[in-house]
């Protein structure tokens, strides 16, 4: 029985239950916490099962194959594998994508129905009734086609948005215009009513949004964040939310988590406030795709696909 070692910031009680679920996944393997494996057996350790772990609880295991992220965000991990031998794999589970396009549908609605307007009205004891557009008739682009945005935009689709995308690379999705480059994106930013950030953090989208980029929006578009909080300039875009340029932001992610609580993001009627919910690992259905790949690596010696450590995704 090989041992595996399991790191996560998370409580006591968050980590017995991750244990627990992955242990009754791989019956065939001994899943330990960094404190139960000593010195000698730490030289053993081929794979690491992680949740945003610190450099150091990955330094003491030196014959690292490949580290099993429980995120499909891995850019706090590029660091720990960038100028070694060792795999990154984030986490690839079909029931995350259907999760983050639940999430995607759900406030693209809130935006589309006037749902921050009638709730403000409820507060004013305000009865009022507000034009709403159609589905049909609003331009929803998300910025990012890998599987989280590709299941997102297939939800849009089916509601008769007029959905866009803007991705690296190509990409043939029936009904759906795809953006590319520089010239691209500012093309689609400018028939865009409601913008959706499905984007990985890398050096390359670090503040990608800024002023000039979210300038290019229409007048009274909304958007939301729902990847990372730094792939926004949060300064330029509040300077846009101040002068009604952008109408409202939804945001789940922040460049700094939780907020503190004099932040000024709390009290600004043109921001709803998330705490990074928009898509959170299911326990159950992440340990069967974890135990997959680690079942297929162990008896056929095939390692799951890795992150591009360059790109960052």
């Amino acid at each position: 029985m090989k041992n595996i070692v399991f790191i996560s910031g998370a409580t006591a009680d968050i980590q017995s239950q991750w244990l627990a679920i992955l242990k009754q996944e791989l019956v065939n393997e001994s899943i330990l916490l960094p404190e139960q494996i000593s010195d000698s057996q730490a030289k053993d350790i081929d794979i690491a099962i992680v949740a945003n772990p610190e450099a150091k609880d990955l330094a003491r295991f030196p014959n690292l194959v490949w580290i099993q992220s429980l995120w499909a965000g891995v850019e706090k991990l590029i660091a720990a594998v960038v100028d070694k031998p060792i795999k990154l794999v984030k986490l690839d589970d079909p029931q995350l994508a259907k999760t983050m396009a639940e999430s995607v549908l759900a406030w693209t609605l809130y935006l589309q129905k006037n749902m921050v307007d009638y709730a403000q009205q409820q507060v004013n004891k305000q009865w009022q009734q507000l034009p709403c557009i159609t589905s049909s008739e609003l331009r929803v682009s998300v910025l990012g086609a890998g599987a989280l945005g590709i299941a997102a935009l297939a939800s849009l689709k089916k509601l008769d948005y007029q959905v866009s995308c803007w991705s690296r690379t190509p990409k043939q999705l029936q009904g759906i215009k795809n953006y590319l480059g520089s010239a691209g994106l500012q093309t689609m930013l400018s028939k865009t009513d409601i913008l959706i950030n499905l984007l990985p953090l890398t050096p390359e989208t670090y503040h990608l949004l800024d002023k000039a980029l979210l300038s290019k929006l229409p007048q009274g578009a909304k958007l939301i964040n729902f990847s990372r909080g730094a792939v926004i300039d949060s300064e330029a875009l509040l300077k846009l939310l101040e002068i009604g340029h952008i109408a409202h932001a939804v945001l789940d992610v922040f460049e700094h988590e939780p907020l503190t609580p004099n932040d000024a993001m709390w009290g600004n009627p043109n921001i709803t406030v998330l705490p990074h919910i928009s898509a959170p690992t299911n326990m159950h259905s992440a340990a069967k795709v974890i135990a997959k790949n680690i079942i297929r690596y162990r008896e056929n010696n095939i390692m799951p696909h890795a992150v591009d450590v360059q790109r960052g995704y």
